[in-house]
């Protein structure tokens, strides 16, 4: 029994990085499934890849306006639908 609950504890350990990867990546705007199956494969690489790519967007003012003006325009879109 107790080797049972070894190995589930290690389980839970091992899917922390990959539900923490989707998560960031969700909430990112990227999909949850393909970053949390991709760092099954390489943990820790595919969490400091998502991490440079953040990094990239929010550092880039030219990505960071971008996704400002996105937001505006779907927030206009909400309220002309309310509107109507």
């Amino acid at each position: 029994m107790f080797f049972l609950d070894l190995i589930a504890g290690v389980a839970i350990a091992i899917s922390f990085i990959p539900i923490l990867t989707g998560y960031c990546a969700a909430t990112r705007g990227r999909s949850f499934w393909g970053w949390f199956f991709l760092s099954w494969v390489l943990p820790g690489a595919s969490f400091f890849l998502l991490l440079a790519l953040i990094a990239r967007d929010e550092l880039n003012p030219g990505r960071r306006l971008l996704r400002e003006a996105k937001q505006i325009l779907k927030n206009a879109e909400r309220k002309k639908v309310a509107v109507e």
